[in-house]
């Protein structure tokens, strides 16, 4: 596999492995895309998670389960009651 990177990327690469933190640029990338594909799997959590919320929500808002705030007014009374 070849992998073409831009200028600063590959500075950034070099840097890694004059830091002592990994043996050579592959272990770099390959961290990477460890940390990519762990950023992915946390997204699709979020995106699931706000999903369910959404959900419960519109389930909420459908059978009337819900307050209505408006005013100020209305603001301070829920958080007096809570």
């Amino acid at each position: 596999m070849h992998v073409s990177l831009t200028p600063k990327l590959e500075e950034m690469v070099r840097e890694k492995v004059e830091s002592g933190l990994y043996n050579n640029a592959s272990e770099v990338i390959r961290d990477a895309l460890r940390l990519m594909a762990t950023q992915d799997e946390l997204y699709q959590l979020k995106l699931e998670r706000l999903r369910e919320a959404i959900s419960i929500g519109e389930r909420d808002v459908a059978t009337g389960s819900f307050t209505r705030i408006e005013t100020d007014k209305d603001l301070k009374a829920f958080f007096d009651q809570i």
